[in-house]
């Protein structure tokens, strides 16, 4: 059974750090594509990083460029959101997601929701003073 839990959530104040974390049973993640998202109350989840299976290539959204970081360990089978001087406007429901995405086959990942099959429950991340 596929399964991606979220975890690392809290709150934090501005300029502070998360480390967001990805557990993934049932499959093994290096064979994935991984995907970041967040999803701010009223808004629509908007993509944030992905990290590749096939070429290991990565993506920020403009938003967060510089500030946040992906990483996957394929040992621990986890992925990682590293969050760093963190604003108000980053206050969201975060969610990982995969999407088939074997090395060396296909094209790289993308951060458009409708390209992943698996999601994780999310995890609150709230930014506040």
């Amino acid at each position: 059974q596929v399964q991606l839990v979220e975890s690392g959530g809290g709150l934090v104040q501005p300029g502070g750090s998360l480390r967001l974390s990805c557990a993934a049973s049932g499959f093994g993640l290096d064979y994935y594509h991984i995907g970041w998202f967040r999803q701010a109350p009223g808004k629509e989840r908007k993509g944030v990083s992905c990290i590749s299976g096939s070429d290991g290539s990565i993506y920020y959204a403009d938003s967060v460029k510089g500030r946040f970081t992906i990483s996957r360990d394929n040992a621990k089978n986890t992925a990682y959101l590293q969050m760093n001087s963190l604003k108000p406007e980053d206050t969201a429901v975060y969610y990982c997601a995969i999407t088939w995405g074997p090395p060396g086959q296909g094209p790289s990942c993308t951060t458009w929701s409708n390209d992943y099959d698996y999601w994780g429950q999310g995890t609150q991340v709230t930014v506040s003073s």
